[in-house]
């Protein structure tokens, strides 16, 4: 199993999908998977049940897989230690961004319930994010000023 982590708009839907072309292994975008699941979207989820209920699918979601596929996680996954222990059951890799890139991808994103509200807020949360990212990564690729092929082959390389 490949696990890409990383902040929200770091690139992780479109590079998993690369990877999953590359390596003949199945794609699973897990948002939308857990989306189809509750048969609601995540913004719906966040505003009807609350976050916790959202990481509590997240968490049963991992805890059910096992083939081998490419899985592009949501940016809170590494939240919780245990996801970020059943996470080592395959390959983490992190797509570090700079907070400028991922800023710069965002602006005018309407549909994370995450992105809403204060800059500094969203700010913090990438602040507190980072080292999870890096304590749950088996692999961390700087994708600031690089294609997405350019990326999806960094992580083909690094796989390997």
């Amino acid at each position: 199993m490949i696990f890409l982590i990383g902040f929200m708009g770091s690139g992780k839907s479109t590079i998993a999908k690369m990877v999953s072309e590359k390596t003949k292994y199945p794609y699973i975008e897990m948002d939308q998977a857990i989306e189809e699941a509750e048969g609601m979207k995540i913004r719906d989820m966040f505003a009807s049940k609350g976050e916790q209920y959202f990481r509590d699918k997240e968490t049963e979601f991992l805890r059910h897989l096992k083939d081998e596929v490419v899985l592009s996680t949501g940016g809170g996954v590494i939240l919780r230690e245990e996801n970020r222990v059943l996470l080592q059951e395959g390959t983490v890799v992190y797509l570090k961004a700079e907070w400028e890139t991922i800023v710069e991808r965002l602006t005018g994103d309407t549909d994370r319930p995450l992105w809403k509200g204060e800059d500094s807020e969203k700010k913090k949360r990438f602040d507190e994010r980072l080292s999870l990212y890096e304590q749950a990564a088996d692999v961390v690729i700087d994708v600031d000023q690089k294609t997405p092929e350019e990326i999806a082959e960094e992580v083909m390389g690094r796989l390997k």
